[in-house]
């Protein structure tokens, strides 16, 4: 268990914008820092990070705050691997109280499957590095390639021995759990080793965790299949990995490029090379997951292909799905019968890095040239070719780009521009209304079906246009929708005030009499406590005035770190905003604010009205409770609840327009 003292000192050293950009492409803006957000898929940047707040949030999907909520959220951490995490970062050294026995086991139930694989990588490299097996098999295997001792344990390489249970029995043997060995498929139904007799590279997550394996047989018989992976775990989802990512971000970011290849070897070479700016698909086309992940750090992919032409068209067809993410795709054809590999090793490079530089070609008008090439003077071929291209072009978001890409194909393939706009707005008016359809659909089945439900549709059928042709699965089963009463306006004040308590809490309310802003606040409102609409806020008050009870001092931070996750949440919103104080008429213009200070330090003037706000708010909802009492005591004849009634809602009165008078607003007559 990591002491307090530990955990104090890792949080106060984490910076937001140093772990962010560990994930993300960021750039400055004023005082803030925004990208694009690794939460979900976005064109324009709403992700922005506050180094003042030491917080993040996306203003799109408005995920977000502190560095460790941050890792939390986007790598599926515990609050102590996300400490870890930002320790390693800054070279923390950590301080651990002995576990207890219930601890320990938490602790490898929760982080076992990252264990057993760290496991595995050590013992394959062990092998590769200490047995003659592996000596004369897999490591001369990987100096013939020219791979240096350094690249070879840079990216932790390995052999699987030739033996029946030679991982599983050592594993089993150090106290690693067997099913944890079988779900990882390091050791196979009959407790045999899966990988055997091959050479093993090590895939490893954006972090640089180790998720999975890959095995490369060095047999030559055809049968015997030349790459086993390992498969989809809960740590390892393939279309959302890239091999070679994590040694590669920093340069991506740095080159503003990704150069994209097909095998693990073409990494490990380029790396070697000096080329660090590449990561492998792993012989898949490229997946969403996948291309998001480049998108964090570059909009900009080149993507590297061998002479097989048959592979090329194969691979050409996925790309259309980069468009679609407004991604700048470049492609690079090398001889007929080289791989990245191999032109690297034949060119070496410092040639080869001018040849990639020099030979890419835009991925559309490279599409264009190679599909005619094919097509011949076959009319019909020509034709479905166009239809082709027209399909790729609409793909790309950008109106002006499509328009260049449009005019230079239509060059190319001799159409004129009208007749190719004409077909490429055709295809993006039916993506337009496939994409409205299926959001109907999924707002309709959200209100209809019932949670977590897995027999509902999630995708619509082709014939289905609205509510008014609801499917047969969900028509048969439609759900009554309640219909809530939209909130007064009482929980805008209340809002209000936990913005301020959070933000500001401790911000320093009156110098002379020493009190905090949270004091101030909590000190006026004690009799309203307990009247908060929304239970959250409500709730959050109420901490924060029992602290302030046992003079026990709270921040942003504890709240940021709330064992509820919908505090945390409140916290990160309530200390993010889009919009902030340009710096132009101070650092420009010599025009800094003359009369208060700026609306984001302003926290007394801010205490203030928001307390009258919300005073006025439940005084009002107070003389509406009592009014209608009253009305029934004088229908029943109760004269003296009557008169008690009538000298509360005077009270009431005379304390609201004094409230109304101090803010200028409307008072009660």
């Amino acid at each position: 268990m990591i002491t307090q003292k530990s955990v104090q000192e890792i949080l106060e050293a984490a910076k937001i914008e140093d772990i962010v950009e560990d994930f993300v492409n960021l750039k400055r803006r004023g005082v803030n820092y925004i990208g694009l957000c690794p939460f979900h898929n976005e064109k324009t940047p709403s992700f922005t990070v506050s180094p003042s707040k030491n917080i993040c949030k996306c203003f799109g999907c408005g995920k977000g705050g502190d560095p460790v909520q941050f890792l939390r959220e986007l790598e599926n951490y515990s609050f102590v691997e996300a400490l870890r995490y930002i320790a390693k970062k800054y070279n923390i050294k950590i301080e651990e109280k002995e576990l207890t026995a219930e601890a320990v086991a938490e602790k490898q139930m929760y982080e076992s499957l990252y264990l057993v694989n760290e496991y595995a990588k050590d013992f394959y490299h062990k092998q590769l590095m200490d047995t003659d097996a592996g000596k004369s098999i897999g490591l001369s295997y990987f100096k013939k390639r020219g791979y240096r001792e350094a690249t070879i344990k840079k990216f932790d390489l390995g052999y699987a021995p030739n033996a029946k249970d030679e991982l599983t029995a050592t594993a089993a043997k150090a106290g690693y759990n067997i099913e944890l060995l079988r779900k990882l498929r390091l050791t196979n139904q009959y407790d045999g080793d899966f990988f055997r007799d091959r050479v093993m590279f090590t895939i490893h997550n954006l972090t640089g965790k180790v998720i999975a394996f890959a095995g490369r047989t060095l047999s030559k018989e055809k049968k015997i299949a030349k790459y086993v992976n390992s498969p989809e775990t809960e740590i390892y989802i393939k279309n959302k990995v890239l091999y070679g990512a994590h040694l590669a971000k920093k340069s991506i970011r740095k080159e503003d490029e990704c150069i994209l290849v097909e095998g693990y070897t073409d990494v490990i070479s380029l790396h070697q090379a000096g080329i660090e700016n590449v990561v492998a698909s792993s012989g898949t086309s490229l997946t969403e997951g996948q291309i998001n992940l480049i998108k964090r750090y570059t909009p900009n992919i080149k993507i590297l292909y061998d002479g097989d032409a048959a592979g090329i068209k194969a691979a050409l067809r996925g790309l259309d799905l980069v468009l679609e993410q407004d991604m700048n795709v470049k492609v690079v054809l090398l001889p007929d019968g080289q791989d990245p590999d191999s032109y690297l090793e034949k060119l070496g490079a410092s040639e080869f890095k001018t040849f990639i530089k020099e030979k890419a070609e835009d991925f559309i008008l490279f599409k264009t040239n190679l599909l005619l090439a094919d097509a011949g003077d076959d009319p019909i071929k020509r034709a479905q070719i166009i239809q082709d291209i027209v399909a790729s072009i609409s793909k790309v978001p950008d109106p002006i780009k499509r328009s260049v890409y449009v005019k230079e194909c239509s060059r190319l393939v001799d159409v004129e521009e009208q007749a190719l706009f004409d077909a490429s707005n055709k295809i993006i008016a039916q993506t337009i209304a496939k994409r409205r359809q299926k959001r109907r659909f999924q707002k309709e089945r959200a209100k209809q079906a019932p949670k977590g439900d897995p027999s509902f549709p999630s995708t619509p059928p082709p014939e289905y246009t609205g509510q008014d042709q609801l499917p047969p699965a969900i028509a048969d089963r439609i759900q009554p929708v309640n219909i809530t009463a939209a909130p007064d306006g009482d929980t805008f004040q209340e809002k209000d005030i936990v913005r301020i308590l959070i933000s500001g809490g401790t911000q320093v309310f009156d110098e002379e009499e020493n009190i905090t802003v949270a004091e101030y606040i909590l000190s006026n409102m004690e009799d309203v406590l307990d009247s908060f609409q929304n239970s959250t806020y409500g709730k959050i008050v109420k901490e924060y005035h029992q602290a302030l009870v046992k003079k026990k001092k709270i921040d942003h931070q504890y709240f940021l770190h709330h064992t509820e996750e919908d505090i945390r949440q409140i916290a990160s919103d309530m200390l993010s905003t889009p919009y902030e104080y340009s710096p132009n008429w101070e650092e420009k213009l010599d025009l800094p604010l003359q009369t208060q200070k700026k609306p984001e330090e302003n926290f007394t003037q801010d205490s203030i009205s928001s307390l009258r706000e919300f005073k006025k708010k439940k005084i009002k909802k107070m003389r509406e409770e009592i009014a209608a009492k009253l009305k029934a005591a004088e229908e029943s004849g109760d004269t003296t609840n009557s008169l008690k009634y009538l000298k509360l809602i005077m009270k009431l009165d005379a304390t609201y327009n004094d409230l109304a008078g101090q803010t200028n607003t409307v008072v009660i007559k």
